[in-house]
């Protein structure tokens, strides 16, 4: 069994160690209840409630305290892919919502799995998700001064690797503040989020980068094909170059590989396998 996740970027520039060290602990905490959570849990289950932690946690642009649009509204997005089943479910731009990613579960029943907008809101109340308002007062803050250039690149992921052998995938984002109102990132979609029967990938940066790159995708089908996931995502990367690509990913193959890399460092993560691993 094995579980990593991700918090997204931050650069040391711009990050004081006061902050790093917070998103340092909360990453180990969540980390290793996550991996708890797996000893008696299936791989899907425990990526949604992993992502739930991070969404509830304000050091995390996802959930509480994301980042706000042009327009002044937050607006979320998350999705969940079951390696087992092969099927993914997702959630863009979903307003009004505490956590995102357990609408995503939700949807993993139905036929329609992804929806957007209005439609994914309005399905979230006819199954009892209440209203919720995200905004700290931090973001808040951040919106009124427009300085949120400075934590722009970040979404929260996990993938986990359960003991029957399956392999499951989720990730959440609050956006990159300030955008278009509306825009879509990677964080529901396949470039950003991936899993099947060989490996399950999370990523993190800027959405247009990982879209353009089918990133999540395209590092699990080279895992089918026969690469390590190391070589997998290094492979990928080095592609991401043409246009420097700003991404990160967190990654477990079924062979147990766990894996995690980025193009313009700094991303946070974590990961548990009986020991804990820990961005520094």
């Amino acid at each position: 069994m094995k579980v990593i996740i991700h918090g997204g970027f931050f650069s040391e520039s711009s990050t004081n160690q006061e902050t790093k060290k917070a998103k340092q602990t909360a990453l180990a905490t969540i980390v290793e209840k996550s991996y708890q959570y797996l000893n008696s849990h299936t791989a899907l289950e425990t990526v949604v409630y992993t992502v739930a932690l991070l969404e509830d946690n304000e050091l995390f642009n996802a959930g509480i305290g994301s980042q706000i649009q042009s327009d002044g509204k937050v607006r979320l997005s998350a999705s969940l892919m079951d390696g087992k089943t092969q099927k993914f479910s997702g959630v863009i731009n979903l307003e009004d919502v505490k956590n995102p990613i357990e609408v995503a579960k939700e949807l993993l029943t139905y036929d329609d799995r992804v929806l957007s907008g209005e439609g994914a809101l309005a399905f979230a109340r006819n199954n009892g998700f209440e209203y919720f308002n995200p905004i700290t007062e931090q973001r808040q803050n951040e919106y009124n001064e427009k300085l949120n250039q400075q934590n722009k690149q970040g979404t929260v992921g996990c993938v986990a690797l359960d003991a029957e052998g399956n392999i499951a995938a989720a990730t959440s984002t609050g956006g990159k503040g300030f955008e278009i109102p509306c825009r879509v990132s990677d964080s529901a979609t396949v470039a950003g989020n991936f899993a099947n029967e060989f490996a399950g990938i999370s990523c993190t940066g800027v959405g247009e980068d990982i879209v353009s790159g089918a990133l999540a995708a395209k590092i699990v089908t080279r895992v089918i094909d026969g690469f390590a996931l190391k070589d997998a995502c290094d492979k990928s990367f080095v592609e991401l170059q043409s246009f420097d690509g700003f991404a990160g990913v967190i990654g477990i193959s079924a062979k147990g590989e766990i894996y995690h890399c980025d193009s313009h460092p700094y991303m946070v993560w974590a990961s548990f396998d009986g020991s804990l691993q820990l961005f520094n």
